[in-house]
């Protein structure tokens, strides 16, 4: 129902562009990682997947309270507990992919007020990696831009990138082989952001 409602609002006022849609698996689940400007950023991310797929996204704790928890329910979201290792949220994230479902994420772990932080300035999270090596599926990278700019009706655009090869990370610790995917996820996704 929101993406039916969604979808006029995306593409005529906000003139949405989706490049790489080619790049994402056709079948089973995957984790689709991508920078974050603004608290509307899933909806443009997951719209373009529709109606063949539903992203499913966490969400902070906080929103979810009895007015806004409904709609961001309905939307796919679910609640994670920041700060800390949310190991619920994770298996959630978890069995959704081997479910077969596309799980957002968004590995700067919080709003960026510029479109992209500097490079390497803070580390970004390791869930993203970490939650598709679990479930064994995909880690998809994916670029958003405009939608810190929705009050000037900034148009919104999004690159999708084929998956990060992480073939090569079967013989290093579980959680050397997070940092190097992790690294590799956001130099494809700064890649793709310098696309939009």
């Amino acid at each position: 129902m929101l993406a039916v409602v969604s979808w006029p609002l995306l593409h005529g006022l906000y003139r949405l562009d989706a490049r790489g849609l080619e790049n994402l698996p056709a079948t089973g689940g995957f984790v689709l990682a991508a920078n974050h400007t603004s608290n509307f950023d899933p909806w443009p991310l997951g719209l373009p997947l529709w109606p063949k797929r539903q992203l499913f996204f966490m969400g902070k704790v906080e929103l979810f309270n009895p007015v806004l928890g409904p709609l961001l329910r309905a939307g796919g979201a679910f609640p994670v507990r920041r700060g800390g290792t949310d190991l619920e949220a994770i298996e959630t994230a978890v069995e959704l992919c081997r479910a077969g479902n596309a799980v957002g994420m968004f590995p700067e772990g919080t709003r960026q007020a510029k479109g992209l932080r500097k490079k390497f300035e803070h580390r970004p999270r390791t869930g993203s990696a970490r939650i598709a090596a679990i479930a064994g599926v995909p880690l998809v990278p994916a670029a958003i831009k405009g939608t810190d700019g929705l009050s000037r009706l900034a148009r919104l655009r999004v690159a999708y990138g084929e998956p990060v090869p992480t073939d090569d990370l079967a013989d290093v610790s579980h959680r050397e082989a997070q940092h190097v995917a992790t690294d590799r996820l956001m130099e494809r996704i700064y890649a793709l952001y310098e696309t939009l």
